[in-house]
């Protein structure tokens, strides 16, 4: 069970962001969740789009030069009290696995939070996460919020 994450490599420079969510603006594309992470010459921006987006806007980004990728990541729900991320992190780390990245994304109705994360094993990552109780979202899930 994994969401589609659109990863968006930019130097780092002033404006570089501004443009870059202009073309995907002038596209009609709505970034649902952001997260960004640089060094001194670049920056990975992590966008999460609508499904039916997902194309249009890789295609957006491409035409426009970038360099853009899409990955499978994780979206799973915490409580959002004390603990509750470290109850996630406890489990991640029993299981023998690392957090390759994390971002926090938006609430859900009954006012938990959601994660958005890669894992070092994906895969084991997620069916690990599942056996200990914890809700992971699917694509359409996270498109419904």
């Amino acid at each position: 069970m994994f969401i589609k994450q659109i990863s968006v490599f930019l130097e780092n420079i002033p404006g570089t962001l501004r443009e870059m969510t202009a073309v995907l603006s002038s596209g009609g594309i709505d970034i649902r969740e952001l997260s960004i992470a640089d060094t001194q010459s670049f920056g990975i921006v992590r966008l999460i789009v609508r499904a039916d987006s997902i194309d249009r806007a890789m295609d957006l980004l491409k035409g426009a030069g970038y360099m853009a990728r899409i990955n499978h990541v994780i979206c799973a729900e915490i409580p959002d009290a004390p603990g509750g991320l470290c109850s996630l992190l406890t489990i991640i780390g029993e299981n023998g696995l690392s957090v390759e990245y994390m971002y926090s994304c938006r609430r859900t109705a009954e006012g938990n939070a959601l994660m958005v994360l890669r894992l070092s094993e994906q895969d084991r990552g997620c069916a690990c996460l599942c056996t200990r109780g914890v809700r992971v979202y699917n694509q359409e899930e996270v498109d419904r919020l």
